[in-house]
């Protein structure tokens, strides 16, 4: 735990300017990210006595080390600073959205000659006109399987597209009137682009003169008794009512805006979003959000701004935003909204009529989130502290391992040697930092020996970096650093500016845990404490985990140490060590999937993809190939009669005891014959069979 007083800057340093600050800790990572009107008197606060700060606050400023600023012109740019940083960096003090992902938009391709009605997520497009978000993509998918029946307008992939406008038969909403099939040119491009803008109108919220006039056509059909059209515009009509109850009105005035709340307590807070849209709501969304500070409402409003319309441009941003709280100022927050929208922005509290009432409907929206956030997370974060201390008593640390490694290999029958490396921060899987190795030092199958090359090659890394951000304490020396035993054995590293960046970023292996767990017992174990006594790293505990009983074993105990059944710390453990078998029998299985795809002419040099497929499909097969003779194969266009020797040694090397091949003729010679009459011979025989016949012998 660091002394905040050991790093706190003179006053005179720090500027009395708008600009954004960020704290890191002894590793130089990024941990807190913020921005102040007066730089000189928001730092102040974090250098005041301990026991007055905020429980998070003082954990934050104990957990760092150095503290430095960028001074700018203005609090907008400071603003857009802050959000660019966090994004970046992901300090794991700020305000973090739990739930951030992509919301999906009913999108009409109106950029493309045949625009087309799909389900779109990410960055929007230029020419593409959207209609949401929407909180669930089957949402969408109804909404639109209704409106098709009115205006039936493309939905199908290019390919989809392409392949019947090949065959000249459309797909299966082509034939069911759900598609105007313009595939098969049964409607001109222009009177589907007509159909799209159509399509574009109801859903903006114009459906009031679209209705008046499909029920006037209606009535004009049975007046002139065409009661089938009639029943046609009837079932239409009710189509996009159905379709318009799902999104019932709930603004006059076909408004757009969004509508945040939000729900709080000392610790964390709830915030809610509404998504109105031609006086409709479109989507909703909720973020839990950690407090790190003594934080306003109106200073979440504004985290909350910044993540919604951090990375949005034009209409995405609405011309209203309606808030529980302003954000202080508001100022630089209305001019930041109104640069990403391009016009301006209105950003209000709601004081009376229908945005006052539904405004209190996403208030409870956000108490109800709250709430239920609070029943989950009391159990999970009480379990994780209980299992992390558990951890630390059993093994006898010095304190709870917040961060934790774990260390897996893997292979088939000692091929495809892989390793793993995951990252458990605070109990939680951080899938970020997991790392995959392949085994480089050696060929075969030795566990042991794989551990050590891991790790050493791991905490390599980590020395690397210490030593070139000048983190060396006295007395230390770094050559341990560039063993040239293990350099011999093909362990050699990147250098160290490439490991990490100077702006804070994690990368690779930088950043060290407290605890090293390995898959393994008490040779797996000795051999990760090897690795580390050899680089010279003495504050790292390393354990292992076995399978047959979960014994957990330290280095040089002649017993393991038994945990509980029941208790926390042991299900953490296995938790941490299936999720590193996972990721590395995931690696070990893509390799070998990989290297059982490839076909023996892969190593015929000078013979390309084109020439490859060519030759398959003059032969039909791979099997049909290799009993060609020589002639056959030159028959092929662009085989010549060298080339056509070189895939006829290839094909028998591959082959697994294969016979013997005069290359000159092709033909295949008789066991009898001398060895001296072979110009071509046998390939070493290989390991056949599926692979779910061999899988019973991978780890």
């Amino acid at each position: 735990m660091a002394d905040p007083s050991s790093y706190r800057p003179r006053p005179g340093e720090i500027p009395d300017s708008p600009g954004v600050y960020r704290f890191r800790d002894e590793h130089r990572r990024v941990i807190y990210v913020g921005k102040a009107k007066s730089l000189r008197q928001r730092l102040a606060n974090y250098f005041q006595d301990l026991a007055g700060l905020h429980p998070r606050t003082r954990s934050m400023v104990t957990t760092a080390a150095s503290v430095e600023w960028t001074v700018v012109s203005t609090e907008v740019e400071a603003l857009q600073l802050e959000y660019s940083w966090i994004k970046e960096f992901d300090p794991r003090f700020n305000v973090k959205y739990r739930d951030d992902k992509s919301y999906p938009y009913l999108a009409v391709t109106m950029n493309e000659e045949y625009p087309r009605v799909q389900v779109m997520r990410g960055h929007k497009k230029k020419g593409v006109r959207y209609f949401g978000p929407y909180a669930h993509a089957w949402a969408i998918r109804d909404t639109v399987d209704l409106m098709l029946r009115v205006f039936p307008v493309r939905t199908c992939s290019a390919g989809v597209f392409k392949n019947a406008a090949r065959t000249g038969r459309p797909c299966l909403l082509g034939y069911i009137g759900k598609c105007s099939a313009p595939c098969v040119e049964r409607i001109s491009a222009e009177d589907h682009r007509e159909l799209a803008e159509e399509f574009c109108d109801f859903m903006a919220g114009r459906t009031g003169a679209y209705l008046r006039r499909l029920e006037r056509q209606m009535a004009e059909a049975a007046e002139e008794m065409e009661y089938e059209r009639a029943a046609r515009l009837r079932d239409d009509i009710g189509a996009l009512k159905k379709a318009m109850e799902k999104n019932a009105v709930v603004l006059a005035d076909a408004t757009d805006a969004d509508l945040i709340a939000v729900a709080e307590d000392e610790l964390e807070a709830a915030v809610q979003i509404f998504h109105v849209r031609g006086g409709r709501v479109r989507g909703q969304r909720g973020w839990v959000t950690d407090k790190v500070e003594e934080i306003t409402t109106g200073a979440l409003v504004e985290h909350a701004l910044q993540q919604l319309y951090g990375e949005e441009t034009g209409d995405a941003v609405p011309r209203e935003v309606l808030v529980p709280a302003l954000p202080d100022p508001v100022e630089p927050v209305q001019e930041w909204l109104a640069g990403r929208r391009g016009a301006n922005v209105s950003l209000r509290v709601p004081q009376r009529g229908d945005k006052k009432a539904l405004m209190e409907t996403v208030e409870r929206n956000a108490q109800q989130a709250l709430v239920l956030h609070r029943t989950k997370r009391a159990s999970d974060l009480t379990t994780r502290s209980r299992a992390l201390e558990e951890i630390g008593e059993a093994l006898g640390l010095d304190s709870a391992p917040l961060r934790i490694e774990c260390y897996d290999i893997s292979h088939l029958q000692g091929d495809d040697v892989v390793a793993s490396m995951v990252v458990f921060e605070d109990g939680l899987a951080r899938k970020s930092e997991y790392r995959r190795f392949q085994i480089k030092g050696f060929a075969g199958q030795d566990d042991v020996r794989s551990m050590h090359e891991v790790i050493t090659r791991r905490f390599r890394r980590y020395l690397a970096e210490k030593e070139r951000t000048g983190e060396w304490t006295d007395g230390e020396e770094p050559g341990a650093a560039a063993d040239p035993g293990t350099a011999a054995a093909g362990l050699a590293e990147p250098p160290a500016s490439t490991l990490t960046e100077d702006d804070g970023r994690p990368k690779r292996f930088a950043y060290p845990p407290q605890l090293v767990v390995v898959d393994g017992g008490a040779p797996q174990v000795a051999a990760a404490q090897r690795a580390l006594d050899e680089l010279g790293i003495d504050d790292i505990a390393v354990c292992g985990l076995a399978k047959r009983l979960e014994e957990v074993w330290l280095p040089g105990d002649d017993d393991p140490v038994v945990l509980p059944r029941t208790s926390e710390g042991l299900y953490l453990l296995q938790r941490v060590r299936d999720e590193a078998h996972r990721f590395a029998i995931t690696y070990q299985r893509s390799k070998r999937a990989k290297r059982f795809r490839s076909s023996p002419l892969d190593d015929v040099p000078g013979l390309g993809e084109t020439r490859k497929q060519a030759l398959i499909k003059h032969f039909g097969s791979l099997k049909r190939l290799r009993s060609a003779t020589i002639e056959q194969i030159c028959d092929v266009p662009g085989i010549g009669r060298k080339t056509a020797e070189t895939v006829v040694a290839a094909l028998v090397r591959a082959t697994p005891g294969g016979p013997a091949v005069n290359t000159a003729t092709g033909e295949i010679m008789d066991d009898t014959e001398e060895p001296g009459q072979q110009t071509g011979s046998p390939g070493a025989p290989v390991t056949t069979g599926a692979p779910d016949e061999r899988r019973g012998q991978e780890r």
